[in-house]
């Protein structure tokens, strides 16, 4: 896929899950259920999986563990195997972590294995300067069109002011920015320097935010006379889970904003049940220490996974199992178990 296809598939506006790890009691890579995720998300319409991400476990990459191109292989492989020819391509982000010469190591690899895009993390680089960030991130769009990614501080992100994303809009290919900073003020800056850097036709906005998604969506941004900027689509861990109702939502969303016409207040409502939703999901009451086990819970009860373990041992937090109980009778709506328990078993089968 050329660059320009890329942009112009993210500018339309997609799903794109971030993909769980998953793994056996032993702690090691399950196959046959990770290659079951990635069919779920396909069936479900994402227009895109992200791999290597904060949700598939950052400690893939450690000497010890080795799973980063094993994982990223098997996506990319199951989904070609698992969809039509004839479809609409997807998109494969693959994350990118540590510093120059480990990122463009890590975006060379994904470029070999057939990813599209690197999602750049510039998590542990807390004392770099914006100039020392921006060189990096051009470093890495010579190999792969570039995602970057404001990453929360609660997760490894750390601030980065609005001069850095004035200067990473500019470079020809950054493609795409995740918005995740879950601070309003932070998110504003990025939407800002897209704006006022007049690339709103040529970088498209995600969010990431995953406790602001569907006002995120909704939202027509206004700097001055300038048109209106909108992030049109989502890289989310929140939509690792209920992929289906993700998809359904997110057109739904869209088409509001592309009307341009009033918000209607069910889509308000709708806004506040999801971020309950992620708040239990995510762990928000213990600063997100059972994110990744609460996703993977909910995607146990659906039966796509044999447990929650983790490679860093992270458990459900003590409350979270209940609230994740509490959630779910609160609001059947946003899930889709009826969708996963009728394809389950192909997804698992071979």
């Amino acid at each position: 896929m050329t660059i320009a296809d890329v942009r112009a598939r993210l500018l339309a506006g997609l799903v794109i899950p971030a993909h769980p790890l998953v793994l056996t009691t032993d702690r090691r890579l399950d196959e046959r259920r990770q290659r079951a995720l990635t069919r779920y998300y396909l069936d479900a319409g994402a227009g895109g999986i992200a791999v290597g991400v904060h949700t598939t476990q950052f400690a893939i990459r450690d000497p010890g563990v080795g799973l980063l191109e094993p994982v990223l292989d098997l996506a990319r492989r199951t989904s070609q195997e698992w969809r039509p020819a004839d479809r609409t391509p997807l998109i494969y982000v693959a994350g990118v972590v540590g510093d120059t010469r480990q990122a463009t190591a890590e975006a060379a690899l994904a470029a070999r294995l057939g990813y599209d895009v690197a999602l750049v993390s510039l998590g542990g680089l807390d004392d770099w300067s914006v100039e020392q960030l921006t060189a990096h991130v051009r470093a890495i769009t010579e190999i792969l069109p570039v995602m970057a990614f404001y990453l929360q501080p609660a997760v490894g992100g750390r601030h980065l002011p609005y001069a850095f994303w004035r200067a990473v809009v500019e470079l020809e290919h950054v493609v795409a920015i995740k918005v995740a900073p879950f601070d309003r003020y932070r998110a504003i800056d990025v939407v800002r320097a897209v704006a006022e850097a007049d690339r709103a036709d040529s970088v498209a906005l995600y969010t990431g935010n995953d406790d602001h998604i569907v006002l995120d969506l909704l939202t027509p941004f206004r700097f001055g006379e300038r048109h209106a900027v909108h992030m049109v689509g989502g890289l989310l861990g929140q939509w690792a889970v209920w992929t289906r109702q993700a998809v359904e939502l997110h057109a739904e969303c869209r088409r509001v904003a592309q009307s341009g016409g009033a918000v209607p207040a069910q889509a308000l409502t709708a806004a506040a049940h999801l971020t309950d939703a992620n708040g239990a999901i995510f762990d928000a009451a213990n600063g997100f220490a059972g994110c990744l086990p609460g996703i993977h819970e909910v995607l146990r009860r659906q039966g796509l996974l044999a447990g929650t373990w983790c490679l860093e041992g992270e458990h459900l937090s003590p409350g979270q199992t209940a609230e994740i109980d509490r959630i779910l009778a609160a609001y059947p709506h946003l899930t889709d178990d009826d969708f996963v328990a009728e394809h389950r078993d192909a997804w698992l089968a071979g």
